[in-house]
């Protein structure tokens, strides 16, 4: 009798609902694993907006610093996670490179693009080339002239090998006729901190993890990879009015495994849209001066695919690097 009354009651349950109430989302603390070590661009707009997210979710959003191998190695550990919308990836623009680089130096990508579902673009910034202020280029004549009379002489840092500080230069070596000599760390931060101690001669950065020390007078910069001048460095000018046909921007996007399920995705959606108008984000990130350039997931997606498109032949154009 017990048994026919506990499906009696079962039946007049709505079809398609458990017996037992889903877990509501969040509830429990997520992860945000950035790929880079701190100090770099993903860094520093993945803590504001990790920040204001667990404000609006009610629950903490946890940076995790995981760098190395200019990005994939923390990328791919998002990648392997569990798709429950409790780990997320604060990636860069070299989230579409490194896989491409990985068949060109013969071996199995760490990850592939696919086993991410983009959630939304938080900024966007052109990278910006930078020099020791005490150093010896005071423009980028100076630098474009050094370089042609030594070549492969002149050293930068970046990222790391095909990271994104990688590309940027390579798109402008290229487009200047120079060759240069490229030293990878594992990360913005420590590439930034190697043009401050002397051990590299200049560096691409976003304009957040320099402006600082442009400001404090100990970098210079000589151009910005931008289609004009940024508002944050109205003196400096752009590569395309000092004549190179050399664009590039550092992106920052949130994501989740491909197979996160679509009522946490909606959420982080939603959550991410809110946080993108929130004042305290908008107020911490003019203060590392790096713009909001807030896309939901499907303009993110379409601007993702043909980043992706340009980027895979700038990669292809730098060819195999051989291993250390």
């Amino acid at each position: 009798m017990k048994r026919r009354t506990l499906l009696a009651g079962a039946a007049m349950l709505p079809l398609g609902l458990p017996l037992q109430a889903q877990e509501a989302y969040p509830s429990r603390p997520i992860t945000m694993i950035v790929p880079f070590p701190p100090g770099g661009v993903a860094d520093i707009t993945g803590r504001p907006t990790a920040h204001v997210m667990g404000k609006l979710l009610k629950q903490s959003v946890v940076v995790q610093n995981k760098g190395g191998a200019g990005g994939s190695v923390g990328t791919a550990q998002a990648a392997r996670s569990a798709p429950d919308g409790y780990t997320l990836l604060m990636a860069l623009s070299s989230i579409s490179v490194l896989p491409v680089a990985d068949r060109l130096q013969g071996r199995a990508p760490a990850y592939e693009l696919d086993q991410f579902a983009p959630i939304a673009l938080i900024s966007a910034d052109p990278t910006v080339l930078v020099v020791r202020e005490d150093g010896p280029y005071k423009t980028l004549k100076d630098l474009v002239e050094a370089a042609k009379a030594k070549p492969g002489t002149i050293n930068y840092g970046s990222s790391g090998v095909y990271g994104t500080l990688h590309v940027a230069m390579e798109i402008f070596a290229d487009a200047a006729g120079i060759k240069l000599f490229h030293i990878p760390y594992q990360g913005g931060g420590p590439a930034v901190a190697a043009l401050l101690g002397g051990q590299i001669d200049a560096l691409a950065s976003g304009p957040s993890a320099a402006i600082g020390q442009i400001k404090a007078g100990k970098m210079r910069a000589l151009a910005v990879w931008g289609d004009k001048r940024l508002a944050s460095l109205p003196d400096v000018p752009s590569m395309k009015e000092l004549g190179y046909d050399a664009t590039f921007y550092i992106w920052s996007g949130l994501f989740a495994p491909a197979a996160t399920p679509s009522p946490a995705l909606m959420t982080l959606r939603d959550v991410v849209r809110r946080t993108a108008e929130d004042p305290e984000f908008r107020e911490a990130m003019a203060k590392v001066e790096t713009p909001i350039a807030y896309l939901d997931a499907p303009d993110f997606k379409t601007f993702l695919d043909k980043d992706a498109a340009r980027l895979k032949v700038a990669v292809e154009r730098i060819g195999k690097v051989p291993e250390k």
